[in-house]
Formats: C-alpha cells, sequence, structure tokens
C-alpha cells in the first residue's frame, strides 16, 4: 500500500512500479531528498526522531525508543492520542533535526512514540479502513446540505484503528458543527474530529496540474504558505488580471514571490517618475520599463512611437526639469539651428538667373531676326 520510492535497504531504489499513481497517492507528494544519507556521519549516537507521512502529505515527528531499524518508505505503526495510526518513513537521521529546528519543533517528551514496523495485517487493515473514506466524503457533503452549514468538506483521514477520522474543511466564517458532529458520531460510530483548512491548503491536498504544466507547488514541496499581495504582480509589470493571477485555490499564485526580491533589487536603481517628462516638443509620458536591461519607454500623446531611455539619460532629463530647463527632445539637449531657406536654395536661385539669362538673350535674337526679314514686315 505504501509508497517504496525511497532507498531499500540494499541502498538500491527500488521503485512502487505505479509510474506516480500510487494507491496512497504518496508519489511526489511533499516529498523530500535525504542528501546526507550516503555520507559518512561520525561516529557519534544517531539522531532517534523520525520523520513519518501520512496521507496527502501530512507529516509529523515521532521518536524512536527502541532504535528500530527503519528505511525511507517502511511503513510504521505510531502512536496518536487514543489509539495508533499507520505511516511511512519520509526522513531519518541528522536530516530530521535540521527540519525540525527550522519549523521550531522542541525536542521534548511531548512527541509521540513508534510502536513497531506495520505488518502484512497492519497493511490489509489499513487498506480496509481507507474504502471507507470516500462514502463517508460523500455521505457527509450530505448532511451538511442538509444542515445548511456554510462550509465546504474537501476530505476525510480515517485512522488505522478504524475508532477516528479528520473531517477537513475550509469556511469563511465561523461554524457552529456541534450537531454536525453528533449525527456523524452516531451514524458511523467513531470519534470526529473536524479541523478547518485554508483555501491553500485545501488545493495542496487534493492536488493538480498548474497552468505551468507542472503539478502544484503547494501539493509537491511547499509547506509554508507566505502571504501574496497585488503589489507582487505590479513590481514585475503583470497586468492585474484576477482569472491570469489566480491559482486553483482561488487566491492570488504563490509563485509570484518566487522572484519578487530580485524584482526588488533591480527596481532599486530604477528612477521613480511621478509626472511626465518636460520637452520642448511636448510632454513625455511613461510606457513601459524594462527592468533587467534597466530601459525606460517614454512617448508623446500626439505620436505613436515609442523613444527607449536608459538610466542616465532619464536621471539628467529630470534634473534639467528640476532646475526649470527642457531639454529639445528625449534624446537631444540642443535644437540644431537651421539655415534659412533662402541659403539652402541659393543653388537653385542662381540656376533660375542663369537660365534666365539665356532665355532672354534668345528672344532678343528672334526679334532682330524678324526686324531683318523684309517679308516680315507690315505692308503699308
Amino acid at each position: 500500500m505504501g509508497c517504496s520510492c525511497g532507498t531499500s535497504k540494499d541502498g538500491k531504489v527500488a521503485g512502487c512500479n505505479n509510474n506516480g499513481a500510487c494507491e496512497t497517492g504518496g508519489c511526489n507528494k511533499m516529498n523530500v531528498f535525504d542528501w546526507l544519507s550516503n555520507m559518512e556521519v561520525p561516529p557519534t549516537e544517531k539522531f532517534n526522531i523520525v520523520e513519518v507521512r501520512f496521507k496527502n502529505g501530512r507529516k509529523d515527528f515521532y521518536r524512536n525508543p527502541d532504535k528500530l531499524a527503519m528505511y525511507t518508505g517502511d511503513a510504521v505503526v505510531v502512536e496518536v492520542p487514543n489509539g495508533h495510526h499507520l505511516g511511512h518513513v519520509s526522513l531519518q537521521g541528522e536530516l530530521v533535526r535540521l527540519q525540525m529546528r527550522k519549523k521550531n519543533i522542541a525536542n521534548d517528551n511531548e512527541l509521540k512514540k513508534i510502536y513497531r514496523p506495520a505488518h502484512q495485517k497492519d497493511l490489509e487493515k489499513y487498506a480496509d479502513v481507507l474504502k471507507r473514506e470516500s462514502p463517508t466524503l460523500f455521505r457527509t457533503r450530505e448532511i451538511v446540505r442538509k444542515l445548511k452549514l456554510n462550509m465546504k468538506l474537501s476530505d476525510v483521514e480515517y485512522q488505522a484503528d478504524n475508532t477516528k477520522a479528520i473531517f477537513y474543511y475550509s469556511a469563511e466564517d465561523r461554524v457552529d458543527f456541534r450537531e454536525l458532529i453528533k449525527i456523524l458520531a452516531a451514524e458511523f460510530k467513531i470519534r470526529v474530529e473536524m479541523r478547518q483548512i485554508s483555501l491553500r491548503q485545501e488545493a495542496g491536498r487534493l492536488g493538480g496540474i498548474g497552468v505551468c504544466g507542472r503539478e502544484l507547488c503547494c501539493s509537491t514541496w511547499l509547506s509554508e504558505f507566505k502571504n501574496v499581495a497585488t503589489s507582487a504582480a505590479r513590481y514585475q509589470n503583470l497586468s492585474l488580471n484576477p482569472s491570469k493571477l489566480s491559482g486553483q485555490c482561488g487566491r492570488l499564485k504563490c509563485c509570484l514571490n518566487y522572484e519578487l526580491e530580485t524584482y526588488l533589487e533591480a527596481l532599486e536603481v530604477i528612477p521613480k517618475i511621478e509626472k511626465p517628462l518636460l520637452t520642448e516638443k511636448g510632454e513625455a509620458h511613461l510606457q513601459k520599463t524594462d527592468i533587467f536591461r534597466k530601459l525606460l519607454w517614454f512617448g508623446y500623446r500626439e505620436e505613436n512611437k515609442w523613444y527607449p531611455l536608459n538610466i542616465e539619460r532619464v536621471n539628467a532629463i529630470l534634473e534639467l526639469n528640476q532646475a526649470g530647463k527642457k531639454p529639445a527632445t528625449l534624446e537631444e539637449d540642443v535644437i540644431q539651428e537651421r539655415e534659412p531657406i533662402s541659403s539652402l536654395n541659393s543653388d537653385l536661385e542662381n540656376l533660375d538667373r542663369k537660365f534666365k539669362k539665356k532665355k532672354n538673350k534668345k528672344r532678343k535674337n528672334r526679334r532682330r531676326k524678324d526686324n531683318r526679314n523684309p517679308n516680315n514686315r507690315r505692308k503699308s
């Protein structure tokens, strides 16, 4: 039943041969690579706390007081309040100590212990218990609709000893589910625990494929959910389109925070443009900012053309505007003095004068010929 994608006893990766479709949904579900497994650890006492994974990537730490030989992927029976549960070893050794330090979990007597490795009978019994989860989930949703409770039930997890079930739900407001607990306990003959989760945790438990084509980060490796604000999209020059910025949970995508620090560091050298740049040609408005190439594109309202300016040029124009001066254009500071039209056309005027003189000479010569010819004189 368990995912055996971890290291086997012979040091080889066995694999569950299900190509990522484990019956327990364990493949690629909050997996952790033990990069200390093949390293020689100093001859000291091995850390006696083990990380155990349960359904949908839920993990917890348990003490190994009997120093049982366990390997990643082994099924173990662990202690829980008023009973026992079955999970799979996901991490052990010194890496567990680092994980506990990261999550601020104290190494004290409050940690539960591991009873023993799971036998075949334990696995068979747990398989029968798992068959109750889907019918229980659908039946509970019907009861919730009848009671008209404003809550969304997303998952049910039965304990391996079949005495308790955890119901995961999400709700915007506080829900009074006392009547619901009484009905569930009487109908399924179990102890009921209602656990509220956020929409991000719900998406992580259900899983899915994101718009990037990969499995959801919250269901594969992301364990801590940080606050995501719309300012993260503004800093990265993303269009504020809710349908594109929202994930499957209906909240802003967690990946908006991944490159935010890089953008904030690059924006430190980009000048803040609070008003248009003033030039002799007119007011130039900011149209686009290329953060990593450090280019700012400006354009005039009368034109459809955009002018790319580097940071140095923008700062120079801002200094001129603060001093009450205006550059000629965005690219030039001084207007080039144009030559008068008369000087530009002087050659043409000389040619016109030259040809005009020739035409006048031809006309005078024709008149002289006409006067000398007697046939052309008037007869009296």
